[in-house]
């Protein structure tokens, strides 16, 4: 989700809930503690020189359980980051300790907000041997050594 896409659904929002991938809720008392514009410069496998920018958000339980982040609030932040950083639309990472801290992409299913596992993948399969697609063979294709295989009733195992 894109930064711009939040903003719009906050505003027309009443609460801001955030749902964990196995289905729990960030307590309700959750603070956003940062907005951030998070730049990673590095280099893939294959040798290419990459760039990528998020926005991050930082999630925190804080057991302040009477704190509640309005839709406007979080708007207020967002705004007020976007002028002092000059963040830009990128897409946006939410950050939030469970077990450990956690990365999470955002989405949004008409009510809340979820946090979806991030997945990593080899940006340079062409460079690695990497398939694109596993082959699919039939059993029939497959080669046997008749001389290290069991056979029922062979009493090889």
């Amino acid at each position: 989700m894109k930064l711009s896409e939040i903003k719009k659904i906050l505003a027309t929002v009443e609460a801001v809930n955030f749902q964990l991938p196995d289905g729990k809720f960030v307590p309700e008392y959750f603070h956003v503690t940062e907005v951030g514009l998070v730049t990673k410069n590095f280099i893939d496998c294959g040798g290419v020189v990459r760039k990528e920018t998020v926005v991050n958000f930082q999630l925190w339980d804080a057991n302040d359980y009477e704190h509640r982040l309005k839709p406007q609030k979080l708007i207020h932040i967002i705004t007020l980051s976007e002028k002092v950083l000059g963040i830009e639309d990128f897409e946006i990472e939410v950050e939030y300790q469970n077990t450990t801290i956690g990365k999470y992409d955002l989405d949004f299913n008409g009510k809340d907000f979820l946090l979806l596992n991030k997945t990593t993948a080899c940006l340079a399969q062409d460079q690695c041997g990497i398939p694109s697609e596993k082959p699919k063979l039939k059993l029939t294709q497959l080669s046997t050594d008749e001389g290290n295989s069991c056979t029922p009733g062979g009493s090889c195992c």
